[in-house]
């Protein structure tokens, strides 16, 4: 049980309000069914009882309130984030190619970035925690993630490098996709994968089967085909999407094998890992832009001609991209991140139509809205119909309880019979 509670650490920031709520709701409980010596004193018992609970449950409740306000405000600005460093991303790297062709070198050097993880991840620790620990005592507790016996040669080739090759096969692809289609294309069908993860989820994890998001991937691979359609399936555009999907796969498979094989992960566990990740991405592959620069695939005359400015703010801003992405539900609901990157699908199409020529047809508007539909559609969560359901129950009960209460003023038999209309009622409904 002590490693359970360890394992949803992350989450206990997010249910303290209703931990406290539920506490104080059962002393109040415990409260009212206080009785005293003699009818006098249990009057006044019960009405400082029933003085207290109302002033609790009202503190609750606003204080309640404040923390969902609260979260929703950051999520509001999450969202703005999100948005931004993932447009700004694809624009800057769209940008880049053109003083520098270069997607892999662009690619290591923006993955060797995912080592400052967990450094900027302990620095948090030492701010919050009120239990310091040293940087090695931090790094054996959250390296028991892998396992008792922690970081060993073993799970770092059968469980860490292999989550290395897709998280640089999903960013490669998908700048090598920025190379042949504009950034709207690329962003929207790099949305699609959300359908994928939930498609091998559904294969692969036994997940429950929603109707709703089967029809959310049939929207994403019909966008898929439109978009295709919208260039009159020339050579480019046809392999630009092609790399896209198969980068969003590359995605989805990630997030599924992850799940799979390594489950769920507290932030200082999943801080490790990614640093992990970047430190050996930074060590173990860079030998492969050193061979596509030799045998001029990605070539340039001098390091001095390399746009470091552009490559450093590529590199920061997917930094802060997957910073968010990883560690905003500490502090705001996970819809509303995911809400983020669809959103910058507009935000690329307007600096689109204002620096390079696209033709935003009927075909390609249709493509788009479908595919940032089908996205929308698996945010809904597993119980959505049953949400409505209650919703428009309440609705329509709403009306009939005022009436009962109306009639409950008068006397004890109207207030039986007012009773008894709406158990009929609802019997009925």
């Amino acid at each position: 049980m002590k490693k359970h509670s360890a394992r949803v650490a992350p989450l206990s920031a997010c249910n303290s309000p209703v931990l406290t709520l539920t506490k104080v709701e059962g002393e109040d409980h415990i409260r009212d069914s206080v009785v005293g010596p003699t009818d006098t004193q249990a009057a006044g018992v019960v009405a400082g009882a029933e003085s207290s609970s109302s002033k609790r449950k009202l503190h609750c409740c606003i204080r309640v309130t404040t923390v969902q306000v609260s979260k929703a405000l950051w999520g509001v600005a999450m969202v703005m984030c999100v948005c931004c460093s993932w447009a700004g991303s694809t624009q800057l790297a769209k940008l880049t190619f053109k003083q520098f062709d270069a997607p892999f070198t662009l690619t290591w050097f923006a993955t060797s970035w995912n080592s400052l993880f967990f450094p900027l991840y302990y620095i948090g620790h030492l701010c919050k925690s009120p239990e310091r620990q040293t940087p090695r005592q931090r790094f054996r507790e959250c390296s028991r993630f892998f396992g008792d016996d922690g970081l060993t040669p073993k799970v770092f080739f059968t469980k860490v490098a292999p989550f290395g090759l897709l998280w640089i096969l999903t960013n490669y692809l998908y700048l090598q996709a920025l190379r042949k289609i504009n950034t709207t294309d690329a962003s929207a069908l790099f949305c699609c994968n959300k359908a994928f993860v939930f498609l091998l989820s559904w294969i692969v994890l036994r997940d429950r089967f929603m109707g709703v998001r089967i029809v959310a991937a049939i929207l994403a691979i019909a966008g898929i085909v439109m978009m295709t359609y919208a260039d009159g399936f020339h050579s480019h555009s046809v392999i630009g999407i092609t790399l896209v999907v198969a980068s969003a796969s590359m995605s989805a498979l990630y997030k599924v094998l992850f799940k799979m094989v390594l489950g769920s992960a507290k932030f200082g566990e999943a801080a490790l890992f990614l640093s992990i990740v970047g430190s050996a991405n930074f060590v173990f592959i860079s030998f492969v832009p050193l061979i596509l620069y030799f045998t001029h695939v990605e070539y340039i005359d001098s390091p001095g001609e390399i746009p470091w400015a552009c490559f450093c703010g590529v590199a920061g801003l997917m930094f802060a991209f997957n910073v968010l992405l990883n560690f905003g539900v500490a502090i705001t609901y996970p819809t509303l991140i995911s809400l983020g990157i669809v959103l910058s699908v507009p935000v690329n199409a307007m600096v689109d139509l204002h620096t390079c020529e696209i033709n935003f047809n009927t075909v390609r508007l249709i493509a788009v809205f479908i595919i940032c539909l089908g996205f929308l559609m698996l945010l809904l969560p597993e119980d959505w119909d049953q949400c409505i359901i209650q919703l428009s129950t309440k609705l329509r009960k709403r009306d009939e309880p005022a009436e009962g209460s109306a009639e409950a003023g008068a006397t004890t038999g109207l207030n039986w019979r007012g009773r008894a209309r709406t158990s009929m009622s609802t019997f009925a409904h």
